[in-house]
């Protein structure tokens, strides 16, 4: 038996695209609410908008087809 083998299962992949796409969905969500209250020279005082939303939304899909496909 393989090391592979007896580490990896058939659904270790989608736990992991769930596992990215939840972290992006609360990653990116918990700073747009709370943007750090003291920044650093020649950081951002808020998250970009925009590029967060985006990000929201790509793992927000991951997550569903993973969760979708653990549950079919």
């Amino acid at each position: 038996m393989l090391l592979a083998e007896a580490l990896l299962t058939e659904n270790d992949l989608v736990l992991l695209v769930l596992a990215m796409g939840a972290a992006l969905v609360v990653g990116n969500g918990y700073a747009l609410v709370r943007p750090p209250t003291r920044t650093k020279e020649g950081e951002l005082s808020r998250a970009p908008f925009a590029r967060s939303l985006v990000m929201i939304v790509i793992g927000l899909v991951a997550a569903v087809w993973a969760i979708a496909t653990l549950t079919s």
